[in-house]
């Protein structure tokens, strides 16, 4: 079983910058493919953004990329998303999700049933 423990979210103005940090425990959670989702008042929740679990890989949302940056320290079972040029649209609510399953398509990263645990999700609001 995993942990997760979203934390950084915030008000910042729009083209502001943001870090949301995603603590996961377990003994084997360095190994845990990791990912972002948000979800906005009366929408669906949506995939931001994924990372494998050695680091090398990393997908994006057509919506955030070249904006926010997925990165992982797992010495620290930690996974970040540096978020930059936020927009109002970028309101939502910011959930951490993790996956142990051995491999999965990174076209898969955008279903939540791809997704085996959820942290609680952190608020982030873009004020324009």
């Amino acid at each position: 079983q995993v942990q997760l423990v979203e934390s950084g979210g915030g008000l910042v103005q729009a083209g502001g910058s943001l870090r949301l940090s995603c603590a996961a425990s377990g003994r084997t959670a360095s190994s845990y493919r990791m990912g972002w989702f948000r979800q906005a008042p009366g929408k669906e929740r949506e995939f931001v953004s994924g990372i494998r679990g050695s680091g090398g890989s990393t997908y994006y949302a057509d919506s955030v990329k070249g904006r926010f940056t997925i990165s992982r320290d797992n010495a620290k079972n930690t996974v970040y998303l540096q978020m930059a040029s936020l927009k109002p649209e970028d309101t939502a609510v910011y959930y951490c999700a993790a996956s142990d399953r051995t491999y999965v398509s990174p076209s898969l990263y955008k279903f939540r049933s791809t997704w085996d645990y959820w942290g609680q999700g952190t608020q982030v609001t873009v004020s324009s």
